[in-house]
């Protein structure tokens, strides 16, 4: 629940003051499964902490992701396991006149960004 708090925290006061579109943590919160009729009271709150652990982490997943892409979006040398959807449009790691060129249009599509903007 920290990771939850922080990352809400942050989101609200960093994306707010350099207009970045917030995430909606709902869309990341999906805490239905304790609903089937199926499960036992221990299997429900398992279910549960399952949907919270691994909805928090894929909303704070996008908030860092959202960050990096305003900030530096550059790639690594070694490509990243598990990178963030905007992770392929960011630039190549060497190529500093790429940088110096596109770093401004980085910050204007992560700032038009209004849901999940993966998939540019």
């Amino acid at each position: 629940m920290f990771l939850d708090l922080f990352v809400s925290a942050y989101q609200a006061v960093c994306f707010g003051v350099y207009k970045i579109p917030k995430v909606k943590r709902r869309d990341y919160l999906s805490l239905d499964r304790k609903k089937l009729a199926h499960l036992n009271w221990v299997q429900k709150f398992n279910c549960l902490y399952c949907d919270y652990a691994n909805g928090i982490l894929a909303y704070a997943s996008e908030v860092a992701g959202r960050t990096e892409w305003y900030w530096c979006p550059i790639k690594h040398p070694s490509h990243a396991k598990r990178a963030h959807g905007h992770y392929d449009q960011f630039i190549e790691y060497s190529d500093g006149e790429a940088f110096a060129k596109k770093h401004r249009q980085q910050r204007q599509a992560c700032r038009a960004c209004e849901s999940d903007c993966g998939g540019l």
